[in-house]
């Protein structure tokens, strides 16, 4: 016994010993690849020396002795951080993701193809200034310098993930960053989404009942579309859902996460310390690594400061000494899908207003690891890609004998939204802000702009000109063979909407409606903000002056208008109503739930439990308002809409027949409904959290995701990869946290402010930034997420562009020499 005991000790030992020496070989060669700040290196590419001084947080502050090295630095730090960001990101763009990860990806390399971005995007680096091209050039010299050192110095492959998967990266080109602009443009895109929605509720509801439900921004009534059962008869309604579950690396966006953002400003007069303020917070998917990088560049115009998205060599959001410019989408509708009509004699061939014309048609095989390849034949029509049915449900509203196309601003090949760019971060004035977006296609945005004198917001991107006599108005698919629904060209820049010096001294977006025009010049019908608006102009009007800190506590605000407007109407007749109910019954449980929302002020703070009950009431009642009219297309309307809300309980228009539930004898009324929405939210809620109310937590529901997009889901890895922090905010605070909207977990923050600026021109080294994670994508890196707990208790970083500043807190300057 004594020696068995022995030989099983000696055993373990040796497993445990063993152990031991395969996670220092695993920690040694996994670490190789976090960079050596503080080092030396030489390179080709550059004209002299340079440095790239990594302050405290990792922020790199980069110095050449000409812009184009500049630049080079950017693209060397950027690939020492992100390189695996990087690569993934152009894998999308090209349609390349299946030659790593195998079928799984199959269909978003097919739409990624016919959408062919990575193709225009090399025919669209001809169209470049000089400037731009020479920037675009240096920026690749850089990543692939880094490259080198990489494969000189055997340094990990660059990154920890590429011992999972292929660790053959090609030289990066121009094309390369273009493309990832327009892949940012796909993410950011929506109308498309939007069309066939409303064209399957059409079809399902009529128009009257579609007012309620897709209600326009409030506001100017707009004129009755047809019904889209009346231009296309072949299309048999359904209640099908609309997609099947969607991968994390797909860029497709459904329509609640197709962009969002704030940004304000203020002019001198409105300004405590007498100079503009100016705000931005941009809200995209979050990831981990955010998209974000920090970044400082000193170029021969002057020091800017702000945030970059690795792969691109522009600022998209940040500062120089007396110039800011800051981010929203416009929700500009720069997309048509257009049904095609086929020749039932000459399947090539398509209808147009002058006849039968054949498609543009060519091959594209897309490889896949571990399967046979995908040969696809992609067609064209005049008015864009042809489109499967297979994508965005477009098969559920295509007519049989016909095709659907897309026509998108972002699909031109003279695109020259990076040469406005690169402009745009040079700029020296509002004026000249303005006058950079002239050259800018897509993704539209609002640009806010603030110099020292004075504010403006413009419109950039290309805004699609329409027929007036267009039979949908762009709101849902159209006959493409109809000349009247066919772009006719663009709308000149000077239409664009456009904002200077307002006489309040005031300007702000928060993706809400900002012109009120008729069609063709409307901008758009879909508009991604009705709510945040108002709490932002409360906001706005309480001081006369404002502050650095008055527009952070604006961006940190957690108060939710939807909560303040909708509780009291859906509660109605629910408030301080009926005997008190014994312990442990759903009486009781409603009473008490309804007591603590009496009390509540909106505040969607993290460690509240009210948030809670009322974020799962209005989303079991418009889930009981909508379901026995759209079945499982109900699923569709994963988010509450709010518009839709107040109108069926103020009976707008007749709107309270949505109360009652067709399928049932009895005729339910609206605070029938409300009370039964409460009774199942609660019982959701307790079967989850436990039966005592009081100790609920919003934030233990609404943490933010910050998940890796390939590693997330691994087993073990996905805790050392994933970044999961609580929060607070929601989908209507001025603190945005857009929830997931999916079951089990519906409140889940997965969409937000990955990046958050504040610049304050009366001293401009008193702004501030901060990033959602960390500057670093390696999961070893101390630089991993080091930001990310300051990002959630509301706090930033200093964003100065004092070079002694950076240097007597650097972590490590980096030199680059020439070779």
């Amino acid at each position: 016994m004594p020696t068995a005991f022995r030989w099983l000790l000696r055993i373990f030992i040796g497993l445990v010993l063993l152990t031991a020496l395969i996670l220092a070989f695993l920690w040694t060669v996994l670490t190789r690849s976090i960079p050596d700040y503080d080092t030396g290196w030489r390179v080709d590419g550059i004209s002299a020396p340079m440095e790239i001084v990594r302050n405290n947080a990792n922020v790199p502050h980069i110095f050449g002795q000409t812009d184009a090295d500049v630049f080079f630095g950017l693209g060397f730090a950027h690939a020492q951080d992100r390189l695996w960001q990087m690569t993934l990101m152009r894998r999308t763009a090209q349609g390349r993701l299946s030659e790593i990860f195998g079928a799984r990806t199959a269909r978003i390399d097919e739409l990624l193809r016919r959408l062919d971005l990575y193709g225009l995007a090399t025919q669209s680096v001809a169209e470049q200034d000089p400037e731009t091209l020479t920037a675009l050039e240096a920026y690749s010299r850089g990543v692939n310098a880094w490259l080198a050192q990489v494969n000189e110095g055997a340094l990990g492959r660059g990154a920890p993930e590429f011992f999972l998967f292929d660790p053959q990266i090609a030289v990066w080109q121009p094309a390369d960053s273009i493309a990832i602009m327009k892949l940012m443009g796909l993410q950011l895109s929506g109308h498309l989404d939007a069309e066939v929605l409303r064209a399957r509720v059409s079809m399902l509801l009529g128009q009257d009942r579609l007012r309620d439900l897709l209600p326009d921004d409030p506001g100017k009534g707009v004129a009755a579309l047809p019904d889209f059962a009346s231009l296309f008869p072949g299309v048999i309604p359904s209640h099908a859902p609309l997609r099947v579950a969607e991968d994390r690396l797909s860029p497709f966006p459904r329509m609640p996460f197709a962009g969002a953002s704030n940004a304000w400003a203020a002019a001198p007069k409105r300004a405590a310390a007498g100079g503009s303020l100016l705000a931005n917070d941009p809200h995209l998917g979050f990831t981990a690594p955010t998209i974000w990088y920090l970044a400082r560049l000193e170029l021969k115009s002057g020091g800017i400061i702000g945030g970059t998205i690795p792969g691109m060599p522009v600022l998209l959001a940040g500062r120089s000494e007396g110039f800011g410019w800051a981010l929203t989408s416009s929700y500009l509708d720069d997309q048509d899908v257009f049904i095609e009509k086929v020749n039932p004699d000459a399947p090539e061939d398509y209808l147009t207003p002058e006849g039968w014309k054949p498609f543009q048609t060519r091959r594209s095989i897309v490889t896949i690891k571990d399967a046979e390849p995908l040969t696809l034949t992609l067609r064209w029509s005049d008015n864009g890609p042809v489109l499967p049915g297979t994508h965005y449900d477009l098969a559920s509203i295509t007519p049989p004998g016909h095709v659907a196309s897309l026509g998108w601003t972002v699909l031109d090949p003279a695109d020259r939204s990076m040469t406005a760019a690169l402009k745009l971060m040079r700029a020296q004035s509002v004026a000249e802000g303005v006058a950079a977006g002239a050259d800018f296609t897509a993704p539209s945005q609002n640009v806010t702009l603030a110099d020292r004198n004075g504010i403006a917001m413009v419109t950039i991107g290309k805004m699609p000109k329409r027929d007036p006599r267009h039979q949908t108005q762009g709101r849902m698919p159209s006959p493409g063979w109809l000349a009247e629904n066919r772009w006719q060209g663009m709308l000149p820049y000077d239409s664009n909407p456009r904002f200077v010096d307002p006489t309040s001294g005031i300007l702000g977006n928060t993706n809400n409606k900002t012109v009120d025009r008729p069609f063709p010049d409307h901008v758009s019908f879909e508009w991604g903000d009705t709510q945040r608006i108002q709490r932002w102009l409360r906001l706005m009007q309480m001081r006369e002056v404002h502050t650095r800190d008055s527009f952070i506590e604006a961006q940190l605000d957690t108060v939710s208008p939807v909560a303040r407007t909708l509780l009291p109407l859906i509660g109605a007749e629910l408030w301080f109503t009926g005997e008190p109910a014994p312990e442990g019954t759903p009486e009781r449980r409603r009473q008490q739930a309804l007591a603590m929302l009496a009390e509540w002020n909106g505040e969607m703070n993290e460690h509240l439990p009210e948030p809670l009950i009322a974020m799962m009431w209005l989303r079991v009642l418009q889930d009981k308002l909508i379901r026995d009219e759209l079945g499982p297309l109900a699923d569709e309307f994963s988010h509450t809409q709010p518009v839709f809300i107040e109108r069926v309980y103020r009976n707008t228009d007749g709107a309270a027949k949505w109360c009652d539930i067709i399928q049932s004898s009895p005729v339910e009324t609206c605070a029938d409904i409300a009370r039964i929405a409460l009774d199942e939210a609660l019982l959701r809620l307790s079967e989850h959290y436990g039966s005592t109310i009081a100790s609920w937590r919003w934030g233990d529901a609404h943490q933010a995701t910050h998940d890796h997009p390939t590693l997330g889901e691994v087993a073990v890895l996905k805790y050392l990869v994933n970044i999961r922090q609580s929060t607070s905010g929601g989908d209507f605070t001025l603190l945005r946290g857009r929830t997931s909207g999916k079951d089990p977990e519906p409140f889940q923050n997965v969409h937000g402010a990955g990046y958050r600026g504040v610049y304050d021109f009366a001293d401009p080294d008193s702004s501030v930034f901060i990033s959602s994670t960390g500057q670093s994508g390696h999961p070893l890196s101390r630089f991993y997420d080091n930001l990310g707990e300051l990002w959630r208790r509301g706090e930033y970083i200093p964003m100065s562009l004092d070079t002694g500043l950076a240097k007597a807190a650097a972590v490590g300057i980096t030199t680059l020499t020439p070779r």
